[in-house]
């Protein structure tokens, strides 16, 4: 993907085509708008019906003037196969081609090793399996259409540095970033044949927010507990977490440089730190320490005395 240049600008253009999944709020929902402000057909899918009516509302009213595009929402459970195929047959059933397809849809509500089975097949089935059901209902007709796709899924970095406190989630995660390495050398393998010619020029994209201001934490709440014990959500932002429209403006300016690797920052930890946090993680393997060491009394100190000389040397390099 580094040596593709301003794929976001082959993307987002009138008259093509996007599908976004966990489109009733949050990044979803702020991609949506882009989407729209873009002029184009935009297919918004979530299972919760009520907000999903509000959001499209709002992300009709940001659509580019005169482009004739479509916004329209599609109740859909993206870890049941057969509802999101059904997703895929109405968007396919009037339109040529998806260009953008984002499986975004999350939850955050997991727990430890020992949380019910019933909870591990609900955080895996949408956060992994929603992904891999998007591409599995999307891709092949892409790569048909010969006309230029990207695919995005959103992962966490707790999928990558993997913070004790909530397993479940962070195993859906780290799969689906595993998932998304494999699915993007797959494409790239066949974009690249030895003769010159490609077969489609289909594209993924990890994307990996910071904190961000949006309503999983909301939405993983019971029923009947009062929002207001959230601690942050997009209408009670955060200080210290981005908005959901910063990641968007973030994405798309990764994506113009040919990033797969869409490491967003927020208002409390910048690349620099996190680049430490996830080296540090990878060497736990390489030096045989034990599993999650940062989060370790017994490597509290030398964790920040190792983020503090690393800086140290990048500042005076």
């Amino acid at each position: 993907m580094a040596t593709t240049t301003n794929l976001a600008d082959q993307i987002f253009k009138a008259g093509h085509t996007a599908v976004i999944t966990g489109a009733s709020s949050g990044i979803g929902r702020a991609t949506a708008a882009y989407c729209a402000s873009q002029g184009m057909n935009v297919y918004m899918a979530d299972i919760d019906e009520d907000d999903l009516v509000k959001a499209m509302e709002y992300v009709k009213s940001l659509q580019a003037d005169d482009s004739g595009s479509i916004v329209e929402g599609v109740v859909t459970d993206v870890s049941d196969f057969s509802s999101v195929q059904a997703l895929a047959e109405q968007v396919l059933g009037s339109q040529s081609s998806v260009h953008f397809l984002m499986n975004n849809a999350g939850v955050g509500k997991g727990g430890g090793a020992l949380a019910s089975l019933d909870t591990f097949h609900h955080v895996l089935g949408v956060n992994l399996y929603g992904p891999i059901n998007g591409c599995q209902a999307f891709l092949p007709a892409m790569k048909r259409s010969q006309e230029p796709g990207l695919i995005v899924n959103t992962g966490s970095k707790q999928g990558i540095t993997m913070p004790p406190g909530n397993l479940v989630y962070n195993i859906s995660k780290a799969a689906l970033k595993c998932y998304t390495e494999g699915l993007e050398h797959e494409l790239r393998s066949s974009r690249e044949s030895n003769d010159g010619t490609a077969s489609h020029s289909i594209y993924s994209a990890l994307l990996v927010p910071g904190w961000t201001n949006t309503s999983i934490a909301l939405k993983a709440m019971d029923a009947d507990a009062d929002k207001d014990t959230c601690f942050f959500y997009e209408d009670k932002p955060a200080a210290g977490a981005w908005m959901p429209f910063q990641v968007v403006e973030f994405m798309i300016s990764e994506l113009k440089k040919g990033r797969f690797y869409i490491i967003c920052p927020d208002n409390d930890v910048d690349r620099e730190t996190d680049n430490l946090r996830m080296e540090w993680t990878m060497q736990d393997i390489i030096q045989n320490r034990p599993p999650l060491s940062r989060w370790h009394d017994d490597y509290k100190v030398q964790f920040e005395e190792f983020v503090k000389e690393r800086k140290s040397n990048i500042d005076d390099a």
